[in-house]
């Protein structure tokens, strides 16, 4: 059937008779259309069939001396579907007419034949045989995709019965699916809501309520259950509706919409805790600015109030440590990310776990390393930031096993392909797919009381906790998930109550030819040239944080200027040439510390800028700007002014 020559398609047709004047006569009639087989037998006949599968059309005699033709074309239909033309004498119409019933030939020529009525015939039933196969091919591609979508899929009949479905819809109505043949569609479904819809509109309707269902094994899915109305033609050409059943499992649309949410989440927490903690670091600066101003001018000579000093002073510290664990949450922050070999950190860390979380006592649990065999990838991290990650998540594991118990950490190399992508999108994780490649996976994991999927949902926010008052105060876990997303990785969590719970840092591994994420540059030292001009200014949008820093400038002898915003810093530098270097906040209204900087550059090329900021991002900021963190000590402030201008 699908010899093609010379561009166009031929036809294979067997001939079959056992007199060689017939075989030639009939070659010669076909050949020019067709590819010609010949066969001087039915035996031989049918074993050619067996060789040539695509065979159109069977042209036989029906008196031949091994068998009749009649008897020949009901065996060759079994296994061939090619079309079939017996030639007979007169005398046989009675055989013919039977063969005809039995739908063993499909037309018939009497002998002599007519070579007009005879090549028309061949023609026709080389057709229906080309029409037949196409049928056919569509019917088993309908059937693979009936069997093979990602859908349930059942139809009904004009009675709500089941006619015909596939295993998905078989194991959604759980129950074999040559059971739910003929088995009434309310009997599966019984109260399920079902959206209704006509063949013309198949758009899913978003707002239509899920089915929640749960598994054997207890796993939870989720189902959108939809009926589409089909109105077919029946063989007496009149309307025969029928009915679609899709059962869709939006399983994984519902956890990505959870997973987006979880990260608009995180973004808009991170988003407020940068603000606050801006707004908390000028309120810090102010206050342990004033402090030592004050302690300066008259220093206590009272006992008591030297201590109160020292207590303001302790307390104003420890707020800027908690404003910088949120800062490390809230913003990104250089990574100095390198290859790591990740057993050898484990086993040098062994001593300072053990002396953390298993150093004896009441709450002693032991720390054990389950460390594979064969050599791991090097993990592209950064090490410092992996052994506080790990420290963290060892704490937490030990109180969550008060009554005692033990801390794995394990190491194994992971290759996440596009397949498992898909197929990882659980909950637990911190927000967002991985990228497909090669990671090493770094796990904690306890026998402890474990956590509630509403408590999962909500450990990477800051403040949250579970520990009693004064056992934490919730920024552990969020610090974890801050350096493992700058890293490139994820954090997924695995836990159930009263079972334990496992933690996963998915790390980015170095690919196997050696290549390696390169390191992130730090900031470029410039060295400026001492300044005989020696006014400094002063720019805070902060009154409060710009009178402790004139503060801290004037007592150490240099001349300072002090404005509150970028226009007036602008206004100064064209007006005063006196001033040899700024001192400015980054973060101002109305005009930013870094677009001052560039319109002071235009003016000024050598004078240098120094950003004092509580909320730096460095992407805004020239590579070689100098950046001092608030809140900020005298001493930090005056070694990086007198860097670049002498005091008297």
């Amino acid at each position: 059937m699908n010899t093609i020559l010379g561009g166009i398609h031929q036809d294979k047709i067997l001939i079959v008779d056992d007199e060689p004047e017939i075989l030639i006569a009939l070659t010669d009639l076909l050949d020019d259309e067709f590819v010609i087989i010949q066969a001087s037998c039915a035996q031989e006949a049918l074993s050619l069939l067996g060789n040539h599968p695509d065979i159109s059309v069977i042209i036989s005699d029906q008196r031949m001396r091994d068998m009749t033709g009649d008897v020949f074309l009901t065996e060759a239909r079994k296994i061939s579907d090619a079309g079939t033309i017996l030639l007979t004498g007169y005398a046989d119409l009675d055989t013919v007419v039977s063969a005809l019933n039995r739908g063993a030939i499909s037309f018939y020529a009497a002998k002599p034949w007519e070579a007009g009525s005879l090549l028309a015939m061949v023609r026709e039933a080389a057709a229906g045989y080309r029409t037949r196969c196409e049928l056919n091919t569509e019917r088993a591609l309908l059937r693979s995709l009936f069997d093979n979508l990602p859908l349930g899929l059942a139809i009904t009949d004009t009675a709500g019965r089941i006619t015909r479905l596939n295993a998905l819809a078989a194991e959604a109505f759980g129950r074999p699916l040559k059971e739910c043949i003929g088995q009434a569609e309310t009997a599966l479904l019984g109260d399920v809501p079902v959206e209704t819809r006509s063949a013309d509109n198949l758009r899913t309707v978003d707002e239509f309520p899920g089915v929640r269902r749960v598994g054997p094994d207890g796993r939870e899915s989720w189902h959108r259950i939809s009926r589409v109305e089909l109105a077919l033609p029946s063989e007496t050409s009149a309307v025969h509706p029928v009915s679609v059943l899709i059962d869709q499992n939006v399983t994984d649309l519902i956890e990505m919409e959870k997973r987006a949410r979880q990260a608009d989440k995180m973004q808009a927490i991170g988003t407020l805790a940068g603000g606050i903690a801006h707004d908390f670091n000028n309120l810090l600066t102010a206050i342990l600015g004033s402090l030592e101003l004050v302690q300066d001018m008259q220093p206590p000579t009272d006992p008591n109030i030297s201590r109160l000093f020292t207590n303001a002073m302790d307390a104003a510290r420890r707020g800027a440590v908690l404003t910088q664990k949120l800062l490390d949450f809230s913003r990104p922050r250089d990574l100095a990310r390198r290859p790591v070999d990740v057993p050898k950190l484990l086993g040098q860390m062994q001593g300072l776990l053990a002396q953390s979380v298993g150093g004896g006592g009441s709450r002693a649990v032991p720390v054990r390393l389950r460390l594979p065999d064969e050599n791991l990838p090097q993990a592209s991290t950064d090490p410092s930031l992996l052994e506080v990650a790990l420290v963290n998540l060892c704490l937490n594991a030990r109180d969550a096993q008060p009554k005692g118990g033990e801390i794995i950490i394990s190491a194994e190399a992971m290759r996440l392909s596009l397949e498992d992508q898909r197929e990882n999108m659980v909950v637990g994780r911190s927000g967002r797919p991985l990228p497909p490649g090669h990671y090493v996976v770094v796990s904690v994991a306890d026998r402890g009381v474990g956590m509630t999927p509403e408590t999962q949902a909500r450990i990477f926010e800051p403040f949250f906790t579970t520990k009693s008052v004064g056992s934490g105060i919730g920024h552990g876990l969020p610090m974890v998930y801050g350096f493992v997303q700058r890293n490139g990785g994820d954090v997924r969590v695995s836990s159930n109550p009263g079972v334990g719970t496992s933690i996963e840092l998915w790390l980015p591994a170095i690919s196997k030819d050696g290549s390696q994420g390169a390191t992130q540059p730090g900031p470029t030292e410039t060295h400026h040239s001492h300044n005989n001009q020696r006014s400094i200014l002063v720019v805070d949008d902060d009154p409060a944080v710009a009178a402790v820093t004139v503060g801290f400038l004037a007592k150490a002898g240099f001349r300072v200027l002090e404005c509150h915003s970028g226009a007036k810093a602008l206004d100064l530098v064209r007006s005063r040439p006196d001033i040899g270097l700024v001192v400015m906040d980054l973060l101002m209204p109305e005009m930013n510390g870094d677009e001052c900087a560039r319109r002071i550059a235009v003016l000024r090329p050598d004078l240098a800028v120094i950003f004092v900021t509580g909320f730096a991002d460095r992407a805004i900021l020239p590579p070689d700007a100098r950046v001092l963190a608030k809140p900020f000590t005298r001493e930090a402030l005056l070694s990086g002014v007198e860097d670049l201008i002498p005091a008297k």
